[in-house]
């Protein structure tokens, strides 16, 4: 798996991170937990799952599992808060939350992703939840929005969107779902009071920067 992601290249065949050609020095279990992180995204991956891939036979404390996350966030120049590449689920695990350049499966010429404000939310082949959840893949902890709020669904048809019974209903281009929609890119797209717009492109993701919670 080859990943690229702000000014890094991940090689998992090389084990190796490199930044403009130079090397960045990882622990091995510091660049499993890498490799583990970028596969998953922008799933959350618990602490227990963490724990069993990356230790399967020995018990080892979660704050041996915190000093590689700190590893990881400085050796990628990344311990700002507010622009996590490791973004942090509270009492639940951890997610890879920035923008991975890399082919879709299936699709590799296709890019999608939410743009809200700054944030540039990278979407995968599957369920992207949106919603509270704190592993929804687009994370919005704010009023008005439940804790798993809508979803876009992407196959080989393209994305839908779709509502998930949430209280204060969601909206593609102003118009109040009744059933799964076909997205377009552009469309624009409101979780409660929340705004955001759908994009897809053949030319790749932005490289504008995530800004996740942390």
């Amino acid at each position: 798996m080859i990943a690229h992601f702000d000014v890094y290249t991940f090689d998992s065949d090389k084990r190796q991170v490199t930044a403009g050609g130079t090397v960045v020095h990882l622990t091995p279990k510091a660049f499993d937990l890498l490799s583990i992180l970028i596969s998953e995204a922008p799933r959350v991956v618990t602490k227990s799952d963490l724990h069993r891939r990356l230790w399967p036979d020995t018990f080892v404390a979660d704050a041996t599992l915190v000093s590689l996350i700190k590893e990881l966030r400085r050796e990628l120049r990344n311990r700002e808060s507010d622009t996590p590449t490791i973004r942090t689920a509270h009492g639940v695990g951890y997610a890879f939350s920035g923008p991975l350049l890399a082919p879709a499966p299936g699709r590799p010429d296709i890019a999608r992703w939410i743009e809200m404000g700054t944030r540039r939310i990278p979407l995968q082949p599957g369920d992207n939840v949106i919603g509270r959840d704190p592993s929804a893949t687009v994370w919005i902890d704010l009023e008005g929005v439940s804790r798993r709020h809508a979803r876009i669904v992407i196959d080989d048809r393209g994305a839908r969107l779709e509502d998930l019974g949430s209280k204060n209903g969601t909206k593609l281009r102003s118009v109040r779902l009744e059933g799964p929609a076909v997205l377009r890119d552009g469309d624009d797209i409101a979780v409660g009071l929340t705004l955001m717009l759908y994009r897809v492109s053949d030319l790749g993701i932005s490289t504008a920067t995530v800004v996740a919670p942390d």
